[in-house]
């Protein structure tokens, strides 16, 4: 007979192994999947979940990010300029995690991103997007790239736009990633593909490259307060690393159109999630 413990850390590395994989595909980080579950089916603390999916964010995004910078699909610079505005953000969030109510924040990400979901919707069919004019920050920064799509089976280039907007978007990300432990992907994607009006899947992948450094900001506060447990965190890790480099090598051969697709399932069950949790019926 199988030992309940050992049962118990399987079921939380397949469930992690799964939440890697679209967390890759989306951009997400495979964070605001793991909160839910290990709250809602293994009764663990959310001060313990928030811990755990903060490393396995981490885990993923080195998984994801590596093999999307060897593809030259991660854009970079856009990445680096970003990620001030992400960790600022995440190191504000992490300290007011203790006093702040957790059900109000869930509440309020999850009409968020209900409300992104209408004009995200409208273009759910793009492959990507034209006419993008550079902004002069994006020229002066030389944030404008170019990267090869496997399936399209040619060279896109790009330009950026929306630096404002995007950075803002950034800031809130970061501080829902310190608050509840998450990567924030969807914002993340968000920002870069609605203001700053990247392609989907340099969304996706400059968004798994932010996620790591973002949550690293914020995780020595987790761990100073106690809240990472090895016996959770490990299996999460693990799981959501391996998950994350089959998704890598999933996302560059599909269209971008069907990223997109699946981006919008994902970021319509986080919601109602987030909002299942801000009500009390899941936590």
């Amino acid at each position: 007979m199988i030992d309940l413990a050992l049962l118990y850390v399987i079921l939380i590395l397949l469930a992690s192994l799964l939440a890697g994989v679209l967390g890759a595909l989306g951009g997400l980080g495979g964070g605001v999947l793991i909160v839910p579950f290990l709250t809602l089916f293994f009764r663990v603390p959310i001060s313990l979940a928030i811990g755990a999916s903060i490393i396995s964010v981490i885990a993923t995004s080195s998984g994801a990010a590596s093999a999307y910078v060897k593809d030259r699909i991660s854009n970079i610079r856009v990445g680096t300029f970003l990620v001030l505005f992400t960790t600022t953000g995440a190191i504000a969030g992490a300290v007011i995690e203790h006093i702040t109510p957790v059900r109000i924040v869930y509440i309020i990400f999850g009409i968020a991103l209900l409300i992104s979901l209408l004009p995200f919707v409208k273009k759910i069919g793009e492959e990507f997007q034209e006419g993008v004019k550079n902004s002069p920050l994006a020229e002066k920064l030389s944030l404008n790239s170019s990267f090869y799509d496997p399936y399209l089976k040619k060279e896109v280039k790009y330009n950026v736009t929306g630096i404002p907007g995007g950075s803002a978007v950034m800031f809130i990300a970061g501080l829902l990633s310190g608050l509840l432990g998450i990567g924030s992907g969807v914002f993340k994607v968000i920002a870069l593909d609605e203001f700053m009006k990247l392609p989907i899947k340099v969304s996706t992948t400059t968004s798994n490259f932010m996620i790591g450094i973002t949550a690293a900001a914020s995780a020595g506060i987790y761990f100073f307060n106690g809240d990472v447990n090895p016996f959770i965190a490990a299996p999460v890790a693990i799981g959501v690393l391996a998950g994350s480099i089959f998704g890598t090598r999933l996302l560059v051969r599909i269209k971008g159109s069907t990223v997109r697709k699946v981006f919008a399932i994902i970021l319509v069950v986080v919601a109602v999630e987030m909002l299942l949790n801000g009500v009390g019926i899941r936590v």
